[in-house]
C-alpha cells in the first residue's frame, strides 16, 4: 500500500489499547491508561498517537526514545537517582530510551507522542 506524503492527526477512529503498556507498573493509586496508535512508519521504526492516563503513580522503564507534547494534565516525572520535573499543559519534552523512574500523574493527562523504536 502506498502511503500519502502527508497525514493529519488525530484519527480518533482507531481503537485504543486499554491495558497498561509494557514497562509500566502501578505503584500508587489506581491509575489507568488508554493508548491510540494512529501512525506507524512503513519500516515500523516510528509510531505516533495519543495517550491518556488517570491520577496515580507508575514506575516506567523505557526501551525507546519518545517525544511528548502534553495537551492536558500535570505529571511529576522522576528518573531514578535524578531530580523531579513537573510538566503541564503545553509543555513538550523528550524521554530517552534508558529512562527508568516514576510518572506521578497529578491530574488526568492527555499527551501526543512520537516514539522512535528503531
Amino acid at each position: 500500500m502506498t502511503r500519502p506524503s502527508f497525514s493529519k492527526l488525530p484519527d480518533r477512529s482507531v481503537e485504543p489499547i486499554l491495558e497498561d503498556l509494557e514497562g509500566w507498573k502501578k505503584l500508587d493509586g489506581a491509575p489507568s491508561m488508554k493508548t491510540w496508535i494512529e501512525y506507524t512508519s512503513e519500516d515500523g521504526g516510528i509510531i505516533s498517537g495519543w495517550w491518556e492516563a488517570t491520577p496515580g503513580t507508575y514506575h516506567a522503564t523505557y526501551a525507546a526514545w519518545e517525544f511528548v507534547h502534553l495537551i492536558e494534565g500535570r505529571i511529576v516525572i522522576t528518573p531514578e537517582g535524578g531530580s523531579s520535573n513537573e510538566v503541564g499543559p503545553g509543555d513538550a519534552f523528550v524521554v530517552e530510551a534508558d529512562f527508568n523512574g516514576t510518572w506521578e500523574i497529578k491530574e488526568k493527562v492527555l499527551k501526543h507522542f512520537v516514539i522512535k523504536l528503531k
